[in-house]
């Protein structure tokens, strides 16, 4: 007798042969350890790949900005030079004014 997919009785035949299966099936009595080990060795090793990571982007960020300040031209310094002050950084002194009796 062949049986269709939709029909009733193949349901709790495919129910039955997984549940005879399950059955069968012994877990190993460390499982879990060993895979909550495995896991957190991963975690440990990913945590450590990210700490090195965001170091080294940090020193390359360091010292990239220090070697673009190194280059600049040592005579060009525009903003504190101490010769010419701008017009409007000069400090304003009130004045007082002269009242005559």
């Amino acid at each position: 007798m062949t049986t269709t997919p939709g029909a009733p009785g193949t349901e709790k035949q495919l129910r039955e042969t997984l549940e005879a299966l399950a059955h069968q099936v012994q877990p190993a009595p460390d499982a879990y350890r060993t895979a909550r080990g495995d896991w957190l060795r991963r975690e440990r090793r990913r945590r450590l790949v990210l700490a090195v990571l965001i170091t080294v982007v940090f020193a390359l960020a360091v010292l990239i900005g220090l070697w673009v300040l190194n280059q600049a031209p040592s005579g060009s310094g525009a903003i504190f030079t101490g010769a010419h002050s701008p017009a409007g950084s000069a400090p304003h002194t009130p004045v007082r004014p002269v009242i005559s009796p």
